[in-house]
């Protein structure tokens, strides 16, 4: 398939290096042009200096941007030179309000949306092993499917336009939850003389086991942060949590607590520490 890939950040650069060795003709673009520059010297196909460039009769065009705002610029600037029947593909983590809008928005021109956020972090994109979550036509999705399954290992359909940016949702509200039991969890056994890595081997046998516990106890414990999910992006994911619970009535006591607690982290420094940077702010200094 012809493919357009628009966003080359951590995520989509790998991302779209799964896609070329799948076979497919692939175009990339980037906001900046070196990241595109660099990722035709390593994986081969094309690059273009503006969205509408890099559209240009594409049978799907997917994108991995910032916010809202870049998904609506990008869509704007891309949409009439996609192919007849085209389809978008969006795993920015954005509000439901914008997918549907951009469903809107590509079926009066003829084509499709699809909004397909990704669950699994850089390490699940450089492997080809995420999970996406997809909202939208289900045609759409039937075409899309084998496409980016070039670097999921899980796909499903969730519904209708703005499905799969409420179950990215529920993803980032299970998350939230988690990493702050384990951050109170890790500082209790500090504070009890207990050895976390002998508290670890014991509780990760048991229901308390977790992806975040196998992978982010040992460097919470270690105070290690530089790396993973960012705080400044976990942020930007939980006020879309709560802008959308304001919507439909959701009670999220836990979440808006733990954003509070991640806007303290923030304020340490952390806006680029990883997510489970929350058992710094525990362990600071009284």
């Amino acid at each position: 398939m012809k493919v357009a890939f628009a966003g080359l950040g951590v995520m989509g650069f790998p991302m779209a290096g799964h896609l070329a060795r799948a076979g497919h003709a692939v175009t990339v673009f980037n906001r900046s042009p070196d990241k595109a520059s660099r990722w035709v010297e390593t994986h081969g196909g094309a690059m273009a200096r503006t969205a509408a460039q890099v559209a240009s009769g594409a049978e799907l065009l997917v994108l991995c941007v910032g916010n809202d705002d870049d998904v609506r610029q990008v869509v704007g600037e891309a949409l009439a030179g996609l192919a007849p029947g085209g389809i978008v593909v969006d795993h920015t983590t954005t509000s439901a309000v914008v997918a549907r809008e951009m469903a809107e928005l590509m079926a009066a021109g003829g084509r499709a949306f699809v909004d397909a956020p990704v669950s699994g972090g850089q390490a699940g994109a450089e492997a080809g092993r995420l999970t996406i979550m997809c909202g939208g036509d289900p045609a759409a999705f039937v075409r899309a499917e084998p496409v980016i399954g070039a670097y999921a290992k899980a796909t499903r359909l969730m519904g209708g336009p703005g499905s799969g940016q409420l179950a990215k949702m529920v993803n980032q509200i299970c998350i939230a939850g988690v990493v702050q039991g384990l951050a109170e969890g890790l500082h209790f056994a500090r504070r009890a003389g207990l050895d976390p890595q002998a508290v670890y081997e014991a509780v990760s046998k048991g229901a308390a086991q977790s992806w975040q516990m196998d992978n982010r106890w040992a460097t919470m414990a270690q105070g290690k942060f530089d790396f993973g999910f960012a705080v400044h992006w976990m942020r930007k994911d939980l006020g879309l949590v709560l802008d959308e619970a304001g919507r439909n009535g959701a009670a999220l006591d836990m979440t808006a607590l733990v954003d509070g607690f991640y806007a303290e982290v923030q304020a340490m420094g952390g806006r680029r520490w990883d997510t489970s940077s929350l058992v710094a702010r525990l362990e600071r200094p009284a």
